[in-house]
């Protein structure tokens, strides 16, 4: 499976294009993405966004929740609903069409166009791409029990990324199944599936269905 940026997103959408081409494999842009937001931020046009606090950064079109808190820094693009007791800790870049729902946790995070995270969600250390979904309650665990640094395991090959936090990466267009785990480490490929309740770990290719670590079938 590949595992390259170009392989997995379509980074026409989403604004922090240009600093994402910048990295052969997606997890190596998670270091980088609080000073991204706030660099991105100050370069936004004042008659799009809204700066509702310091650092914060929300387009006029979009749709907030009072219950919601955004924390700094954050950008929350076009037309994207961040639903009641939404919780956006911080380094979120959240693109436009997205829907942050209802219980929704988000940290040091980037949200490509049309994601949806609609319900009791947890995604932290992680992208995800275009079009891809969170079913109800899954969420993305980013730390390893044994708080080692994560590996990702590709078939036979092991890509270390040094880094002790980092939950997934999910390519254009994936559906993640309710209440499912997504490990530390975790790579789903574009088009990937995975069935609820599930426990994955390590890579999905490209449009396969996950559902269960010895049954990863090509979609018919």
């Amino acid at each position: 499976m590949e595992l390259t940026m170009k392989e997995l997103l379509d980074l026409s959408h989403t604004m922090a294009g240009a600093y994402l081409e910048g990295f052969t494999y997606p997890w190596e842009a998670l270091e980088g993405i609080k000073e991204m937001i706030l660099a991105l931020g100050e370069s936004l046009p004042a008659g799009e966004y809204d700066q509702v606090a310091p650092q914060v950064w929300v387009h006029k079109t979009a749709t907030v929740a009072p219950t919601a808190y955004l924390g700094a820094p954050c950008i929350i693009g076009a037309e994207t609903e961040v639903r009641h007791c939404a919780f956006i800790r911080g380094s979120a870049l959240v693109g436009k069409k997205c829907v942050v729902g209802n219980s929704v946790e988000l940290k040091n995070v980037i949200l490509f166009d049309n994601v949806q995270t609609p319900h009791y969600n947890y995604v932290g250390d992680s992208i995800l791409g275009y079009k891809s979904h969170m079913g109800a309650g899954s969420i993305t665990s980013n730390v390893k029990s044994d708080k080692t640094l994560v590996t990702v395991k590709n078939g036979e090959e092991r890509l270390e990324t040094g880094r002790k936090k980092f939950g997934a990466i999910l390519g254009d267009g994936v559906e993640v199944g309710c209440n499912s785990v997504l490990n530390p480490g975790t790579v789903l490929g574009r088009g990937a599936s995975v069935y609820p309740t599930s426990c994955v770990r390590g890579c999905v290719p490209a449009g396969h269905i996950y559902k269960d670590k010895d049954h990863i079938v090509l979609r018919k």
